[in-house]
């Protein structure tokens, strides 16, 4: 595997760039962020503000947003967060182009890459130009400029969107080497999954990170009363299961994860409360990682459920920020992924409603569902499961069309939708009128909202690489760009 070229040798000088309003030719059009900053035509100005949250709901298309608002609405009688905030208009908001250097269809690597180092990343790299370029990231520029620095999912520590803001790698799934960078590197605070990656007996080095990041200063919580109980003071590792964080839906039906699993609400709370003892400010990713992971699977309870909290998490987030003038909020996803959405159905539609509410009687997710099938199991199997845990008697010939698949035997008309998750998610979408296009990533423009200083630079659409420029510039840190 190459390895990165060190970003402090490299010839490529980003801040040359910035100062000569080079970079400009980058943006798409004439009516760039950089051209906005420039001309100061918002109200604030360079260094106005400490701190950045920056929180991302990984793979969020725009149905995703609206479902689990209407979830909100019609099962908990209240709004989403992240809507309110646009109903109360407190929010400014933008749609965002986030192309990757290769594609219109961006990955999660190269997506938070390009807020991470200022520059679209090729699919499938974090941080790293076409030549094999280290870009210093966004992480350790603010490290270096005395801020406290902090990343926080659902997902793997080690995963696509954490790494674009702290990591180098040609290759997203070198996870081990992202792990070993956020040691070498001190990142104040991270909290998420992802032992197999820090482990002595899953590392290929055998290497153990936990009791090297102890050495390093780290408080280790493994539990989420370790978490809670941990000094209030110093840095803090936090992973709280092997790979992946447990779905929402799951975590909150089983009491294991709830007794040890903190929520997204719960580690950013926390991080926020420890990252803001910082007096130079902080900088903060917030992701809601699991909700991609769901909309690959057609799994509308697992999406809707964790999209509800990432929107948790944003209560937290505004809670800290919304009374003071240092703090910029961003709030915002990577890309589309499965453009999901409550279809119309039935006479007037009204059927959709009441189809779309069913999903409040699961129990569990898609994907729990199928981890207890398999390739053997007997239509009636089927049946009684997907019935106990959904609440929903598919058919018969829909279960048999899902055991197909289980078995390798069914081919969907649109081939990419043959395998189990698509198939189930296909034969729910007949009781849930809830839809999907694909099993994967989308080009869709996507939602950008921000608040605090800064904000109202945003232009209606938005470039990717454009966050990273606000972010540096209104903290006021050009001069760590390069050291």
């Amino acid at each position: 595997m190459s390895q990165p070229k060190n970003h402090k040798n490299g010839s490529f000088n980003r801040r040359d760039f910035l100062k000569t309003g080079a970079l400009s030719g980058l943006f798409l059009g004439s009516g760039s962020f950089l051209h906005a900053c420039n001309s100061q035509n918002g109200s604030s100005k360079s260094g106005d503000i400490k701190n950045i949250i920056f929180m991302v709901s990984d793979g969020m298309s725009i149905g995703t947003l609206t479902a689990a608002d209407h979830m909100l609405r019609r099962n908990y009688g209240r709004p989403s967060r992240w809507i309110s905030l646009y109903e109360e208009n407190r929010l400014n908001r933008a749609l965002m182009d986030m192309a990757s250097a290769n594609s219109v269809v961006t990955g999660s690597a190269s997506a938070s890459s390009s807020w991470g180092s200022g520059h679209r990343i090729v699919n499938g790299r974090v941080n790293m130009t076409e030549e094999g370029e280290a870009l210093k990231p966004i992480l350790e520029i603010f490290r270096d400029a005395g801020k406290a620095t902090g990343l926080t999912t659902t997902t793997r520590i080690t995963h696509a969107t954490p790494a674009g803001f702290g990591a180098n790698v040609m290759e997203r799934w070198n996870e081990q080497t992202i792990a070993t960078q956020y040691l070498e590197r001190g990142y104040d605070l991270l909290l998420g999954g992802g032992n197999q990656h820090l482990s002595p007996e899953h590392r290929d080095d055998g290497r153990n990170l936990y009791t090297e990041f102890e050495e390093a200063g780290y408080t280790v919580a493994r539990k989420k009363q370790e978490m809670l109980q941990a000094p209030d003071n110093g840095k803090l590792l936090g992973v709280f299961y092997e790979g992946h964080l447990p779905y929402n839906l799951n975590h909150i039906n089983t009491d294991e994860y709830v007794r040890d699993i903190p929520t997204l609400a719960e580690m950013t709370e926390t991080a926020i409360s420890r990252l803001s003892q910082n007096q130079n400010g902080f900088i903060l990713q917030v992701e809601g990682g699991r909700v991609d992971h769901a909309a690959h699977g057609n799994d509308a309870a697992g999406l809707i459920y964790d999209q509800i909290a990432f929107d948790d998490a944003i209560a937290k987030a505004v809670e800290f920020a919304e009374n003071r003038d240092d703090t910029l909020l961003i709030i915002t996803t990577d890309h589309g992924n499965a453009n999901p959405g409550l279809s119309g159905t039935g006479s007037g539609y009204n059927d959709s409603e009441p189809m779309f509410d069913r999903i409040a009687d699961f129990q569990h997710t898609n994907s729990w569902m199928l981890s207890q099938l398999d390739e053997n199991s007997s239509v009636s199997r089927i049946r009684e499961l997907i019935a106990e845990y959904s609440s929903i008697e598919i058919r018969r010939d829909e279960a048999e069309i899902l055991g197909q698949s289980l078995a390798g035997d069914y081919q969907n008309l649109n081939r990419g939708m043959s395998n189990p998750s698509q198939a189930l998610g296909q034969i729910f979408a007949n009781y849930l009128a809830f839809n999907w296009v694909s099993g994967s990533h989308t080009a869709d423009y996507v939602e950008l909202a921000a608040m605090g200083p800064g904000s109202e630079r945003l232009r209606p659409i938005t470039r990717n690489t454009d966050l990273f420029h606000l972010m540096v510039e209104m903290a006021g840190v050009q001069e760590y760009l390069e050291v």
